[in-house]
């Protein structure tokens, strides 16, 4: 009976262990900043509050005694916590700059049940009724705004590969009305291609990623050559392509008269849903029309879901080990401070002030622990340019974003890894007999 009662216990310890944790990960900011004004003010006005503090004067003040054993518990936590926040910059950074492409008052139309620009078709008929739309802005000249587009897969040599290691990147054929939908998009080297010709503009990202993408360089695309004629930048997505006349582009590539998609500028953002009612009312279309904000962020919520998933699962299994770690430390602390603590207790501190001090003290190596990794992992990984698929298809070089949120979300890991660690050990030293501890010591 009494082992099933001691099994209990233990089983309700780790089930509202895991309730914690999970309520702690969960919580905003501002909710544990109340949870730790409350836990500062517990301290200052009560008796218990008062000698805990005064416990962990004392634990605090011999850390550089211990401080091999301190170590271990540090540098296991930051390095959990820098993977992790490594991790989910990449997941960061690809949804940052995928969905960072678009925006509310521009709108992306492609054939119905399409859920990528690579598998759409729209014909000249299509296109041009989509051009009629009143909701669509207008230039000075009275040209809607709205760009026909072509996508296409090319190959080109991976800059810093072998010489056969081709990666794909994503040719665009555009015509001038591309530039005035996406104001973004500014030249930084070189000229716009000329219409008839064979000529790229190349993107920043796509020319960090590839090899012969230099103003001047010709290549091979299609087997045609071409001629790299400028850079733009864009602080998105599309610095991930390149482009050129889209007449050009569907005649070497066989596509016809028929376009990918088309990029429509707005009068207004609130005139989304009369353009979408517009082209849905029209019996010869059969498109589906987004705000390119809703569209790009849809292409990056399954591969940032899937990035973030992994940081989760790599991280939790390195806290593990960190979580041993410390246990193993602070349980070798509390066995040392053995007759410290017994003699606190007989002379009147009661068991809970000795089981806060013991998960300060822990908690504030971690704590450590994690300001440290973050620090590594913002050091390290901010703006570093990494690439992947995009849709599947197409390479897109992004930089790796360790954002402040990032970072907290490191800390609240550090911290609930030295929970954890500091807590076992802490109801041992309140829970151990005072005599047996002072004949032991």
């Amino acid at each position: 009976m009494k082992k099933f009662k001691s099994f209990l216990r233990g089983a309700g310890l780790v089930l509202l262990l895991a309730v914690f944790l999970a309520a702690w990960i969960a919580l905003p900011w501002p909710a544990l900043l109340g949870v730790a004004v409350a836990f500062a003010l517990w301290m200052l006005s009560t008796r218990s509050g008062r000698q805990a503090a005064s416990v962990t004067g004392i634990g605090v003040s011999t850390l550089a005694q211990r401080l091999g054993a301190s170590s271990v518990v540090i540098v296991g936590i930051a390095g959990v916590v820098g993977v992790l926040v490594a991790l989910l910059a990449m997941a960061e950074g690809y949804r940052h700059t995928v969905s960072s492409s678009g925006d509310e008052q521009t709108a992306i139309v492609l054939r119905g049940g399409s859920s990528a620009e690579l598998m759409s078709v729209l014909s000249r008929e299509s296109i041009t009724a989509i051009e009629r739309a009143p909701e669509i802005a207008r230039d000075a000249d009275g040209r809607p705004l709205a760009s026909p587009e072509l996508v296409v897969a090319a190959n080109l040599p991976i800059r810093g590969g072998g010489a056969d290691e081709d990666g794909s990147v994503q040719l665009r054929g555009v015509g001038d009305m591309a530039w005035a939908v996406r104001p973004n998009v500014r030249l930084v080297e070189g000229r716009r291609f000329e219409p008839g010709k064979r000529e790229l503009v190349v993107g920043k990202g796509a020319r960090r990623q590839f090899t012969g993408l230099e103003p001047g360089t010709e290549l091979r695309l299609g087997n045609q050559p071409w001629t790299v004629v400028g850079v733009f930048e864009s602080g998105d997505s599309m610095e991930s392509e390149i482009w050129s006349d889209a007449e050009v582009v569907a005649t070497s590539y066989r596509r016809g008269s028929s376009r990918a998609s088309v990029f429509a500028r707005l009068a207004d953002a609130s005139a989304f849903n009369a353009f979408k009612a517009t082209l849905d009312a029209d019996p010869r279309l059969q498109v589906e029309a987004q705000t390119t904000l809703a569209y790009f962020q849809g292409q990056s919520e399954g591969l940032s879901k899937v990035l973030r998933i992994i940081g989760i699962v790599v991280g939790s299994i390195m806290a593990i080990g960190a979580v041993f770690g410390a246990l193993n430390t602070m349980f070798a602390s509390v066995a040392s401070r053995a007759r410290e603590i017994a003699t606190l207790r007989a002379i009147g501190f009661r068991g809970m002030p000795v089981v806060v001090a013991v998960m300060l003290e822990t908690m504030l190596l971690a704590a450590l622990g994690g300001a440290l990794g973050g620090l590594l992992a913002w050091l390290v990984f901010n703006g570093y340019t990494a690439s992947t698929l995009a849709g599947g298809v197409a390479q897109l070089s992004f930089e790796f974003k360790v954002s402040p949120g990032l970072l907290w979300e490191g800390l609240k890991w550090a911290l609930a890894i030295g929970f954890v660690g500091g807590l076992f050990p802490a109801l041992r030293a309140a829970t151990m007999p005072v005599t047996d501890a002072l004949r032991a010591a």
